[in-house]
């Protein structure tokens, strides 16, 4: 799960991007109402031939403008909810296909909390594990509440669309908060989600039920879901090019195979001294050991559900020099020892 935001991410910055095949969807929405698609990007100012483009990136400025604009020309308060009909998972780039290859709704959620930032830097997700099930929460970065309200309308329904893409139709929240004041008229609201949606709420999220979560998908690639991981960790990167921990995490992912990367050989890797790496670190809450902790267990807890791969081979791809460290690991991590996970999973 995502650490909690600080203030200074809370404000928002015009260095914020979003993925440019993310205004297909907008423009999708104003052809259901029949409007004029040109003058959408030319009020945006966003050239179309980006939106073609899988690794474009346009202002996050510019992507709301054209929301903006979507919601005057159709004229229809709860508009951003038809944003569910409007998708492609090509829209959302190699997370997309990610999100398609997860073995359970739990696994694609937690890609996508992870990974938001790749899709639009103004906004993020964040999984919650509760008793009650899985919470899937919208935060926005501080600007216009009613801004906020749209992108929590296209936002959720999109993902809550890409769930029963997964899962079925018949799939429903068992409850939807959105901090939106209650419409004059709720019913599209309470129709789409199939719950009684609460309004003026302290947040914007979704539940589902634990076993509607955990269910496991037709679709699911554990093999491909590895390699998308590692290219959505180089790309995070990239773009987060002043985020210290999201640089780290790329460069362990990609050294892991070629054995335990240093403390010292990340530092230099990322052009810095030791203590300075350290103090960075330590200043977003994490360290070295602790980066290189969550790196192998996320990518070890995904490798190890893919029968096909010895504990050897696996072990090596985290960069243990022996099989027995990874056992010990994997049963810190989930209190199962490899082969007993793999039992427990065919059973």
């Amino acid at each position: 799960m995502l650490k909690p935001a600080t203030s200074a991410w809370e404000q928002q910055s015009p260095r914020d991007t979003s993925l440019a095949s993310v205004t297909q969807v907008v423009v999708r929405l104003l052809q259901f109402y029949g409007c004029d698609i040109a003058a959408l990007y030319a009020s945006a100012q966003v050239d179309p031939a980006l939106a073609a483009d899988p690794h474009a990136r346009i202002p996050v400025d510019h992507l709301e403008r054209m929301i903006r604009h979507a919601g005057i020309e159709a004229e229809d308060p709860a508009f951003g909810l038809r944003a569910a009909r409007c998708w492609h998972p090509s829209n959302l780039g190699v997370l997309g296909h990610a999100w398609l290859a997860s073995s359970t709704l739990h696994s694609g959620l937690r890609r996508l909390a992870q990974y938001w930032r790749i899709v639009a830097e103004r906004s993020f997700l964040t999984l919650v594990d509760e008793p009650a099930g899985t919470r899937l929460v919208f935060r926005r970065k501080r600007g216009n509440p009613a801004g906020e309200a749209v992108a929590a309308d296209i936002y959720l329904s999109l993902v809550l669309d890409m769930c029963r893409f997964n899962a079925g139709d018949a799939l429903r929240p068992t409850a939807v908060l959105l901090r939106r004041p209650v419409p004059a008229d709720r019913a599209p609201y309470d129709r789409f989600f199939g719950c009684a949606v609460q309004f003026d709420a302290p947040e914007n999220s979704l539940l589902l039920a634990r076993d509607d979560a955990l269910t496991a998908l037709p679709s699911a690639n554990r093999r491909l879901s590895v390699e998308f991981d590692k290219l959505l960790t180089l790309e995070l990167a990239d773009i987060a090019k002043h985020d210290v921990v999201a640089r780290s995490r790329a460069t362990l992912l990609q050294r892991l195979s070629s054995g335990e990367l240093s403390e010292a050989q990340l530092a230099g890797s990322l052009h810095m001294s030791r203590r300075t790496l350290q103090r960075k670190l330590a200043t977003c809450g994490t360290s070295y050991q602790q980066l290189l902790d969550d790196t192998r267990r996320e990518l070890g807890t995904r490798l190890i559900d893919d029968r096909r791969r010895s504990l050897g081979d696996i072990a090596f791809s985290l960069g243990y020099s022996q099989q027995s460290a990874f056992t010990r690991a994997f049963k810190r991590w989930t209190g199962q020892s490899p082969t007993e996970h793999r039992q427990a999973s065919m059973a």
